[in-house]
């Protein structure tokens, strides 16, 4: 394969006008190429049958459209189905699709591993390698969209026949971490002459990078969700290590700010129900302090989510009691509120289970498995000898 063929889904409309413009070429033809790529997705450039032969040469020479390949496809009992997608340097993420009676979900991985680490996080077990590229992003919706459509037998064809109706970047990674190929892939899954997909449609999930909270409501407001489990400073930041940095007060105003510019009039909260952990009455009261009352009144919606355990967390799922009481603490202090279903625990594409394969250059599995052996070897005295060490 020819590396230096221009790869058509790393662009964005603009970009698309740029190029075509290169190439000697009127700005309507960005948008024809748009539509076979991204509402046929057509790759193979004799195919565009629209497009001046001139045009269609030029593009066998210098370009190419090239989603990640797929190295597995599994499907779920549930009907949620999971690719992993090779994406280069020893490398693999995954993107999982959700299948419900009105609407079909995608979920997409914006990082080849994660660097944020969250405790109850499969994926930031596996450390982090690399910002994945437009293509690598944008290419999961089309690698997805195009399955689905092929597995149904559904020829062609722009919006009728979409099989993919929302899209979540909740995946593997920080998606504010990458924040311009995650944005350009935002355009298109927004344009018309693309995905078309409403902004109310595209819901972004951030552990709280507070700084590109505000940057993402200036260039593109989508629907915003923050992994927010746990109700204070001091557990969220066992929970979470980003809150070391941007803690609870400084996160909520970046989402009240948001919310001026979102396309939604509330934020969505995600909360990991952790046994033991963060899910007592006291901690659901906390939760509703936090959103109701003072400078960090905000809108908003509550999704609790039931952890779905993996070997390295030490960590146990809450009893479906105990989350049924706490959303009843938020529900009777006006919070809408809902209980994640899980979906797709069988085959690992859970929410918190997508792992991929990283070649990890944070080097976080060597450091717990060190940590792990300094444990075993100091038994009781371990905690005190990390807080003497910092």
């Amino acid at each position: 394969m020819n590396t230096a063929l221009t790869n058509l889904l790393d662009m964005d409309p603009a970009q698309l006008v740029a190029y075509c413009g290169e190439l000697g070429e009127k700005p309507f033809r960005a948008k024809q190429l748009q539509r076979w790529i991204h509402q046929f997705g057509v790759a193979d450039f004799d195919q565009m049958t629209d497009l001046a032969k001139s045009l269609r040469d030029k593009l066998k020479t210098r370009a190419e459209v090239r989603a990640p390949a797929i190295i597995s496809d599994h499907t779920s009992t549930d009907g949620t189905r999971k690719w992993l997608v090779d994406v280069g340097q020893g490398n693999a993420v995954e993107t999982v699709f959700i299948p419900e009676e009105n609407r079909g979900t995608l979920c997409v991985s914006t990082q080849a591993g994660c660097a944020v680490n969250c405790r109850f996080c499969s994926t930031g077990k596996q450390g982090f390698n690399r910002n994945l590229s437009v293509a690598e992003i944008i290419g999961q919706l089309w690698m997805a969209e195009f399955e689905l459509r092929k597995t149904k037998g559904i020829e062609g064809g722009p919006k009728g026949e979409r099989q993919i109706t929302n899209v979540v970047m909740m995946g593997m990674g920080e998606p504010l971490l990458n924040f311009e190929p995650t944005v350009t892939a935002l355009r298109l899954m927004l344009d018309d002459n693309a995905y078309g997909l409403s902004r109310r449609r595209v819901t972004l999930s951030t552990s709280g990078v507070v700084p590109m909270i505000g940057k993402l409501s200036q260039e593109c407001p989508v629907a915003l969700a923050v992994s927010l489990h746990a109700s204070n400073d001091a557990l969220r930041d066992s929970l979470i290590p980003l809150n070391r940095k941007h803690p609870l007060r400084e996160l909520m105003l970046a989402c009240k700010r948001y919310l001026e510019f979102a396309p939604r009039d509330f934020i969505t909260f995600e909360y990991c129900m952790l046994d033991g952990v963060n899910d007592t009455d006291t901690h659901a009261r906390e939760l509703v302090a936090l959103v109701k009352e003072g400078e960090t009144a905000i809108p908003c919606k509550f999704n609790l989510i039931p952890f779905n355990p993996f070997p390295e967390s030490g960590l146990k799922r809450s009893h479906n009691p105990r989350i049924k009481a706490f959303a009843q603490i938020l529900m009777d202090a006006g919070i809408v509120t809902t209980i994640r279903k899980t979906r797709g625990d069988d085959i690992d594409a859970a929410c918190g289970q997508l792992a991929g394969e990283v070649k990890d250059r944070t080097r976080v599995q060597e450091r717990m498995q060190k940590m792990a052996e300094y444990q075993n070897k100091f038994g009781k005295d371990f905690g005190r000898i990390v807080e003497i060490s910092g």
